[in-house]
Formats: structure tokens, sequence, C-alpha cells
């Protein structure tokens, strides 16, 4: 994995959660000698010329798309989880990725690299630069039902932040859930979580991440790597709170994520989830024993839930669990002609 176009082939496993898709490196040498964390190898990876040439060279066109997503496996931290995984997008790594952990977990039991009963619920567990997260993988008859994200701890970094957007001026909330997002309800900008609103959705979230990053809004308590908006959440609810039988709630809201530079999560958003569950758990809307129905802008479910509640730097946070599939769409074996002057690869937007 070099930035020498004489490398050889590179193959790829693809899949998709809820729609947004997840390309999985499998072997990743030159990555693995970066570090004993998979935080440390993210950070080294980042200033890799080899590395990054391989990440544009399997996320750009015309191998990929301004909103592929995808991982470098690498060892994990230590014996006590399965692997460890590099997220990445068209612009750099990420600290975390649910749609990308669902996908890991799925894909490691339908391969077999984490053996699993035909019917029952296998963990995998997974190092990522936020910390160790796990995928609760189901199967019925051997064969993928679904997956359970269980996140690191979320909490709520901020609220009612003003931010002057090229619209109007906006209030937002920051939540953690692995990285740091911006949320607000799209009705504030006249906007709704639809098809149709996603090029002015997607200026809006450059507009505010960029606003909150240049006053470092985001700093992370604890470590300044996880620092910064990593995406913007615009919400919506999809119908009032359901009471079921047992007491608890069920909760239906739809949201669109902006991430990155102005990529677009097909998903309901992992990690985005995860962060609106701090917000609601912080609110008291969400409790213990309820759940979030999150719907994406192209209609797929994630189910959510606090896991449990916690305390981390000194703040009132939650464990979330967050529910999707993941599905195979193909592999690929990615080569490289030395001719090719588009070499690694470009991003047309």
């Amino acid at each position: 994995m070099t930035a020498d176009p004489d490398t050889g082939p590179i193959g790829t496993v693809d899949w998709h959660t809820g729609g947004e898709p997840f390309r999985i490196v499998p072997v990743s040498p030159a990555v693995t000698g970066h570090g004993p964390t998979v935080a440390e190898r993210r950070t080294a990876a980042m200033g890799d010329a080899g590395v990054q040439w391989t990440r544009t060279l399997l996320c750009g066109e015309p191998r990929g798309h301004a909103d592929m997503y995808g991982a470098f496996l690498v060892p994990p931290d230590d014996a006590g989880a399965h692997l460890g995984a590099l997220f990445w997008h068209k612009d750099g790594f990420s600290t975390a990725c649910g749609h990308g952990t669902i996908a890991l977990g799925a894909w490691a039991v339908a391969t077999g690299l984490v053996p699993a009963p035909a019917d029952g619920t296998t963990d995998v567990v997974i190092d990522v630069p936020s910390g160790r997260v796990t995928a609760s993988v189901r199967t019925i008859g051997g064969r993928v039902a679904d997956v359970t994200f269980v996140n690191v701890p979320g909490h709520v970094h901020a609220r009612r932040i003003e931010v002057a957007t090229s619209q109007r001026a906006v209030t937002v909330d920051i939540a953690f859930g692995g990285a740091m997002y911006a949320v607000l309800p799209a009705y504030r900008l006249g906007l709704r979580v639809r098809p149709q609103d996603i090029t002015a959705i997607v200026a809006a979230g450059r507009e505010i991440r960029d606003a909150l990053n240049a006053t470092h809004a985001a700093e992370h308590p604890e470590d300044p790597r996880l620092s910064g908006v990593y995406g913007t959440v615009f919400t919506e609810e999809a119908g009032a709170p359901v009471e079921r039988p047992d007491g608890t709630w069920l909760l239906h809201h739809r949201n669109v994520t902006v991430f990155a530079d102005g990529q677009v999560d097909r998903s309901p958003c992992g990690s985005g989830t995860a962060a609106l569950v701090a917000l609601l758990a912080d609110t008291g809307e969400l409790r213990l024993g309820d759940e979030l129905r999150h719907e994406s802008v192209v209609g797929s479910v994630f189910r959510a839930r606090i896991e449990r509640a916690i305390t981390v730097h000194g703040r009132h946070a939650v464990v979330p669990a967050v529910t999707g599939t993941a599905y195979a769409t193909g592999t690929s074996r990615f080569t490289v002609d030395p001719d090719d002057t588009l070499l690694p690869g470009f991003v047309l937007r």
C-alpha cells in the first residue's frame, strides 16, 4: 500500500447498511505498523502519503464516488477485541462509524471470521478510533437477521449554540456519539428530511459545521483527537410518541446526516443516532426501556435504545445500542494501470 502506481491489486468486500455503502479492505499491510492502538494508527494514517493515496484510490471516482465510505481492517488494541477498523471517507479518516460497525459485525459472522451458532446472538468486538465497540449479531437459521451496535458512551456537549447561516441564524445542540455532531430540527431552516431538500441540506450542513469548528465549539473534554464537529444531523418527528403495553414509549424520528465535507448518509447514521439518543436521554424524552425508531432520508430504519446510564468525564452519559441490518453487495479486485493519468482518483463535487 504505497503511492507507487505499480501497487498490486487490492481486494475489497462491499456491503451496505440501510443504503449507506461500506467498503471493507481486509488486508491493509501498510496500516498495521502505525502504532499500538487503532486511535494512534488513525493519526499516523492521516499523515501517511501512501495510505492516503490508497484511500483516495478506493473512495474516489472512478472506483468510488463522493459519498463512498469504507474501512481498512487492522489489528485490535489487544486480545480483548476481534479486529480493529480505520474508517475512511472522501475527506479522510473518521473517529467512529455506526453503520460500518453494523456491517463489520455482519461480515465477520457471515464469513466465519467470528464463529456463530445457527440461531443465537454473537458479539463481535471491534476497536475503532473512538474506543471499543460491540456488534451483537443475531442469527436465525444460519443467516444474519440483524446487528445491534453497542457504542462508546455518548453525552451532551453543548445546548442552544447560535450559528449564522446564509439563510438565517439557527440554534443547534452538540452531542458526542463517537464523534461530535451538531443536531437541529430541519424546519428551523425551512427544510424537510426528504430527497428533494438534499441540496439545501448539504449546503446548510457544511455552513453549520464550518462555523462551529471555526469557534472550536466542540472540543472533546479528554481526547483532542475526538474534537471538532464531524457531522450535522437534521431531524424531524415522524409521529407522536406511542405508549406501549408495558408502559415504555416508542419515539419515531427521521433524519439526514451531512458529514465530513458534504457527504450524505443514506442510513439513519449509527453514530449520529447515538448522539441523538444522548440528547433525548438528557431531556427525559427517551428513558431506559424506551425505543427510538430512527428513519433515514431513503426510508431505512435503525432502532435505538439506552443500554445503560453512566458518568464519563464528570458528565452524565448513556451507552446507546443501535440495531440495523447490513447486506453484502459484491467483491472487487481493484487494479492500477501505471499509465492512468487520473490516479489515484478524483471527486467531482
